[in-house]
Protein backbone atom coordinates (compact mmCIF):
# COMPACT_ATOMS: atom_id res chain seq x y z
CA UNK A 1 0.00 0.00 0.00
CA UNK A 2 1.33 3.25 -0.86
CA UNK A 3 1.53 5.65 1.22
CA UNK A 4 1.22 9.59 0.04
CA UNK A 5 -0.88 12.40 0.09
CA UNK A 6 -2.88 14.07 2.49
CA UNK A 7 -3.40 11.65 5.76
CA UNK A 8 -5.54 13.68 8.22
CA UNK A 9 -4.74 13.81 11.94
CA UNK A 10 -7.86 12.95 13.45
CA UNK A 11 -9.30 14.75 16.25
CA UNK A 12 -10.77 12.45 18.54
CA UNK A 13 -14.36 13.04 19.68
CA UNK A 14 -15.31 13.29 22.54
CA UNK A 15 -19.06 13.54 24.62
CA UNK A 16 -19.56 16.73 26.58
CA UNK A 17 -18.78 14.85 30.08
CA UNK A 18 -15.07 13.53 27.96
CA UNK A 19 -16.00 10.25 27.01
CA UNK A 20 -14.79 8.33 23.71
CA UNK A 21 -17.64 9.53 21.53
CA UNK A 22 -17.67 6.28 19.14
CA UNK A 23 -20.27 7.10 16.87
CA UNK A 24 -19.13 10.49 15.91
CA UNK A 25 -15.42 9.08 15.24
CA UNK A 26 -16.96 6.60 12.47
CA UNK A 27 -19.00 9.57 11.07
CA UNK A 28 -15.92 11.79 11.37
CA UNK A 29 -13.96 9.02 9.28
CA UNK A 30 -16.71 8.80 6.52
CA UNK A 31 -16.45 12.75 6.52
CA UNK A 32 -12.67 12.91 5.75
CA UNK A 33 -12.76 10.19 3.35
CA UNK A 34 -15.41 11.02 1.36
CA UNK A 35 -13.34 14.30 0.60
CA UNK A 36 -10.85 12.16 -0.56
CA UNK A 37 -8.18 12.36 1.72
CA UNK A 38 -5.48 9.43 0.84
CA UNK A 39 -5.11 8.01 4.59
CA UNK A 40 -6.44 8.41 8.14
CA UNK A 41 -4.25 8.94 10.91
CA UNK A 42 -5.19 8.19 14.84
CA UNK A 43 -3.82 9.25 17.50
CA UNK A 44 -1.04 11.46 17.02
CA UNK A 45 -0.57 15.28 18.97
CA UNK A 46 -3.90 16.73 17.30
CA UNK A 47 -5.76 13.50 18.77
CA UNK A 48 -5.62 14.09 22.22
CA UNK A 49 -3.26 10.64 22.36
CA UNK A 50 -1.58 11.53 25.87
CA UNK A 51 -4.81 11.96 27.06
CA UNK A 52 -5.80 8.55 26.55
CA UNK A 53 -5.70 5.41 28.67
CA UNK A 54 -3.89 2.32 26.66
CA UNK A 55 -7.61 0.49 26.31
CA UNK A 56 -9.56 3.84 25.05
CA UNK A 57 -6.48 3.95 22.26
CA UNK A 58 -7.19 0.42 21.25
CA UNK A 59 -10.52 1.10 21.06
CA UNK A 60 -9.63 4.31 18.78
CA UNK A 61 -7.74 1.91 16.58
CA UNK A 62 -10.06 -1.04 15.90
CA UNK A 63 -12.75 1.20 15.37
CA UNK A 64 -11.01 3.32 12.76
CA UNK A 65 -9.91 -0.03 11.06
CA UNK A 66 -13.02 -1.18 11.45
CA UNK A 67 -14.64 1.78 9.67
CA UNK A 68 -12.16 2.29 6.87
CA UNK A 69 -12.26 -1.23 5.34
CA UNK A 70 -8.83 -0.68 3.63
CA UNK A 71 -10.27 2.22 1.21
CA UNK A 72 -7.41 4.08 2.64
CA UNK A 73 -4.39 3.05 4.86
CA UNK A 74 -4.80 3.83 8.73
CA UNK A 75 -2.43 5.14 10.44
CA UNK A 76 -2.12 4.79 14.61
CA UNK A 77 0.17 7.07 16.72
CA UNK A 78 1.83 4.75 19.30
CA UNK A 79 4.97 7.29 20.21
CA UNK A 80 5.51 6.97 24.05
CA UNK A 81 8.58 8.24 26.65
CA UNK A 82 9.76 4.67 26.76
CA UNK A 83 10.61 2.66 24.05
CA UNK A 84 9.34 -0.80 25.84
CA UNK A 85 6.06 1.27 25.91
CA UNK A 86 6.32 2.67 22.33
CA UNK A 87 6.89 -1.19 21.60
CA UNK A 88 3.84 -2.88 23.28
CA UNK A 89 1.84 -0.14 22.19
CA UNK A 90 2.98 -1.10 18.23
CA UNK A 91 2.47 -4.45 19.21
CA UNK A 92 -1.24 -3.49 19.95
CA UNK A 93 -1.56 -2.01 16.75
CA UNK A 94 -0.48 -4.19 14.28
CA UNK A 95 -2.49 -6.81 16.34
CA UNK A 96 -5.80 -4.36 15.34
CA UNK A 97 -4.99 -4.46 11.56
CA UNK A 98 -3.20 -0.72 10.97
CA UNK A 99 -1.32 -0.28 7.67
CA UNK A 100 1.64 1.02 9.73
CA UNK A 101 2.37 3.33 12.80
CA UNK A 102 3.62 6.81 13.64
CA UNK A 103 6.05 7.25 16.31
CA UNK A 104 6.58 10.88 17.72
CA UNK A 105 10.05 11.56 19.58
CA UNK A 106 9.82 11.23 23.82
CA UNK A 107 8.33 14.52 24.82
CA UNK A 108 10.05 14.91 28.41
CA UNK A 109 13.22 13.31 28.47
CA UNK A 110 15.52 14.62 25.79
CA UNK A 111 17.29 12.07 24.28
CA UNK A 112 20.78 12.52 22.20
CA UNK A 113 20.40 10.69 18.86
CA UNK A 114 22.35 7.99 19.15
CA UNK A 115 19.46 7.40 21.81
CA UNK A 116 16.78 8.45 19.35
CA UNK A 117 17.99 6.26 16.77
CA UNK A 118 18.30 3.30 19.19
CA UNK A 119 14.82 4.21 20.20
CA UNK A 120 13.35 3.62 16.79
CA UNK A 121 15.38 0.79 15.43
CA UNK A 122 13.91 -1.36 18.47
CA UNK A 123 10.66 -0.46 18.00
CA UNK A 124 11.25 -0.94 13.86
CA UNK A 125 12.41 -4.80 15.39
CA UNK A 126 9.14 -5.40 17.43
CA UNK A 127 6.91 -5.15 14.11
CA UNK A 128 6.03 -5.89 11.05
CA UNK A 129 4.03 -2.70 10.53
CA UNK A 130 5.63 0.12 8.26
CA UNK A 131 6.96 2.72 10.83
CA UNK A 132 6.91 6.48 10.00
CA UNK A 133 9.03 8.70 12.18
CA UNK A 134 7.56 11.65 13.51
CA UNK A 135 9.89 14.75 14.60
CA UNK A 136 7.87 17.60 16.19
CA UNK A 137 10.46 19.61 18.34
CA UNK A 138 8.12 22.48 19.35
CA UNK A 139 5.57 19.86 21.49
CA UNK A 140 9.05 18.00 22.42
CA UNK A 141 11.01 20.39 24.29
CA UNK A 142 12.79 21.38 21.42
CA UNK A 143 13.87 17.43 20.46
CA UNK A 144 14.46 16.59 16.82
CA UNK A 145 15.54 13.96 14.38
CA UNK A 146 18.02 15.27 12.74
CA UNK A 147 18.72 14.96 8.91
CA UNK A 148 21.66 12.30 9.50
CA UNK A 149 19.66 10.26 11.95
CA UNK A 150 17.29 9.90 10.00
CA UNK A 151 19.53 9.22 7.32
CA UNK A 152 20.29 6.63 9.13
CA UNK A 153 17.25 4.89 10.12
CA UNK A 154 15.82 5.11 6.87
CA UNK A 155 18.24 1.83 6.37
CA UNK A 156 16.21 -0.32 8.66
CA UNK A 157 14.07 -2.12 6.06
CA UNK A 158 10.57 -1.16 7.65
CA UNK A 159 11.40 2.55 9.02
CA UNK A 160 9.62 3.69 5.44
CA UNK A 161 9.38 8.09 6.03
CA UNK A 162 8.84 10.79 8.11
CA UNK A 163 6.56 13.13 9.37
CA UNK A 164 8.76 16.62 9.99
CA UNK A 165 6.69 19.09 11.75
CA UNK A 166 9.90 21.02 12.12
CA UNK A 167 8.38 23.84 10.62
CA UNK A 168 11.57 24.30 8.73
CA UNK A 169 11.76 23.96 5.38
CA UNK A 170 15.56 23.68 5.39
CA UNK A 171 15.28 20.92 7.41
CA UNK A 172 12.63 19.53 5.54
CA UNK A 173 15.25 19.85 2.54
CA UNK A 174 18.21 18.18 4.65
CA UNK A 175 16.13 14.97 5.00
CA UNK A 176 15.09 14.75 1.18
CA UNK A 177 18.87 15.03 1.22
CA UNK A 178 20.06 12.41 3.57
CA UNK A 179 17.14 9.83 2.71
CA UNK A 180 16.48 7.44 -0.34
CA UNK A 181 13.87 8.13 -3.12
CA UNK A 182 11.84 5.98 -2.17
CA UNK A 183 11.57 7.18 1.80
CA UNK A 184 8.76 9.01 2.12
CA UNK A 185 8.60 12.74 3.99
CA UNK A 186 5.57 14.01 4.94
CA UNK A 187 5.13 18.27 5.62
CA UNK A 188 3.54 18.37 9.04
CA UNK A 189 3.41 22.36 9.25
CA UNK A 190 -0.06 23.09 6.98
CA UNK A 191 1.41 26.34 6.07
CA UNK A 192 4.17 24.61 3.97
CA UNK A 193 2.59 21.89 1.84
CA UNK A 194 2.73 22.80 -1.19
CA UNK A 195 6.51 24.47 -0.66
CA UNK A 196 7.60 20.80 0.61
CA UNK A 197 5.77 19.29 -2.53
CA UNK A 198 7.74 21.09 -4.80
CA UNK A 199 11.28 19.86 -2.79
CA UNK A 200 10.38 16.42 -2.97
CA UNK A 201 7.29 16.06 -0.08
CA UNK A 202 4.99 13.10 -0.88
CA UNK A 203 2.08 14.69 1.31
CA UNK A 204 1.62 16.38 4.63
CA UNK A 205 -0.36 15.10 7.99
CA UNK A 206 -2.22 18.18 8.54
CA UNK A 207 -4.23 19.36 11.64
CA UNK A 208 -6.38 21.73 9.26
CA UNK A 209 -7.40 18.45 7.63
CA UNK A 210 -9.41 17.82 9.88
CA UNK A 211 -11.59 21.41 9.08
CA UNK A 212 -11.45 21.64 5.36
CA UNK A 213 -10.31 18.52 4.43
CA UNK A 214 -11.31 18.78 0.63
CA UNK A 215 -9.28 22.08 0.27
CA UNK A 216 -6.25 19.97 1.55
CA UNK A 217 -6.56 17.48 -1.12
CA UNK A 218 -6.79 20.28 -3.42
CA UNK A 219 -3.19 21.59 -2.94
CA UNK A 220 -2.36 18.17 -3.34
CA UNK A 221 -3.85 16.64 -6.36
CA UNK A 222 -3.68 20.58 -8.14
CA UNK A 223 0.32 19.93 -7.91
CA UNK A 224 -0.17 16.10 -8.85
CA UNK A 225 -1.76 17.43 -11.93
CA UNK A 226 0.75 20.12 -12.86
CA UNK A 227 -1.48 22.74 -11.94
CA UNK A 228 0.58 25.08 -10.22
CA UNK A 229 -0.67 28.30 -9.54
CA UNK A 230 -4.03 26.37 -8.74
CA UNK A 231 -2.11 24.46 -5.77
CA UNK A 232 -0.69 27.80 -4.67
CA UNK A 233 -4.14 29.64 -4.59
CA UNK A 234 -5.49 26.50 -2.13
CA UNK A 235 -2.61 26.69 -0.15
CA UNK A 236 -2.88 31.08 0.40
CA UNK A 237 -6.17 30.37 1.12
CA UNK A 238 -5.61 27.59 3.99
CA UNK A 239 -2.85 29.99 5.40
CA UNK A 240 -5.16 32.37 7.46
CA UNK A 241 -6.84 28.86 9.34
CA UNK A 242 -3.46 27.70 9.94
CA UNK A 243 -2.23 30.57 12.11
CA UNK A 244 -6.22 31.06 13.47
CA UNK A 245 -5.63 27.76 15.01
CA UNK A 246 -3.26 29.66 17.80
CA UNK A 247 -5.94 30.86 18.87
CA UNK A 248 -6.39 27.98 21.32
CA UNK A 249 -4.28 25.66 23.04
CA UNK A 250 -4.31 22.85 20.70
CA UNK A 251 -6.62 20.61 19.48
CA UNK A 252 -9.35 23.58 20.90
CA UNK A 253 -8.88 25.58 17.55
CA UNK A 254 -9.96 22.44 15.51
CA UNK A 255 -13.08 21.76 17.69
CA UNK A 256 -13.80 25.60 17.77
CA UNK A 257 -13.87 25.61 14.39
CA UNK A 258 -15.37 22.23 13.30
CA UNK A 259 -18.67 23.13 16.12
CA UNK A 260 -18.68 26.98 14.03
CA UNK A 261 -19.36 25.11 10.94
CA UNK A 262 -21.87 22.90 12.62
CA UNK A 263 -19.72 19.62 12.64
CA UNK A 264 -18.78 19.70 16.47
CA UNK A 265 -17.14 16.47 17.59
CA UNK A 266 -17.50 17.76 21.06
CA UNK A 267 -14.84 19.38 23.70
CA UNK A 268 -11.26 18.58 24.24
CA UNK A 269 -10.21 16.38 27.50
CA UNK A 270 -9.69 19.24 30.34
CA UNK A 271 -7.85 21.34 31.20
CA UNK A 272 -7.15 22.11 27.26
CA UNK A 273 -10.77 24.13 26.47
CA UNK A 274 -12.27 25.89 23.65
CA UNK A 275 -11.43 28.97 21.85
CA UNK A 276 -12.78 31.99 23.94
CA UNK A 277 -15.64 33.83 23.03
CA UNK A 278 -13.63 36.35 22.31
CA UNK A 279 -11.50 34.83 19.85
CA UNK A 280 -14.42 34.07 17.75
CA UNK A 281 -14.88 36.33 15.77
CA UNK A 282 -10.79 36.16 14.35
CA UNK A 283 -11.61 32.22 13.89
CA UNK A 284 -14.52 33.17 11.66
CA UNK A 285 -12.78 35.55 9.41
CA UNK A 286 -10.35 32.46 9.01
CA UNK A 287 -13.19 30.35 8.47
CA UNK A 288 -14.51 33.09 5.24
CA UNK A 289 -11.23 33.20 3.69
CA UNK A 290 -10.82 29.56 3.54
CA UNK A 291 -14.27 29.44 1.41
CA UNK A 292 -15.61 27.54 4.49
CA UNK A 293 -18.71 29.88 5.60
Amino acid sequence: MSFHGIIPPLATPFKDNEDLDIERLKWFIEQQIEAGVHGIFVLGTNSEFYAMDEAEKQQVIAVAVEQVRKRVPVFAGTGAETTREAERLTKMAQKEGVDGVSVITPYFILPNQNEIHDHYKRIAESTNLPVLLYSNPVTCGGLKIDPDTCGRLAKIKNIVGIKDSSGDLQTTIEILRAVPSDFVVLQGRDTLIFSALQMGARGAVPATCNIAPKLLVEIYEKFKKGDIEGSMAAQARLHPLRMALTLGTAPGGVKSALRELGRSIGPCRSPVALVGADKIPKLKEALAAAGLM
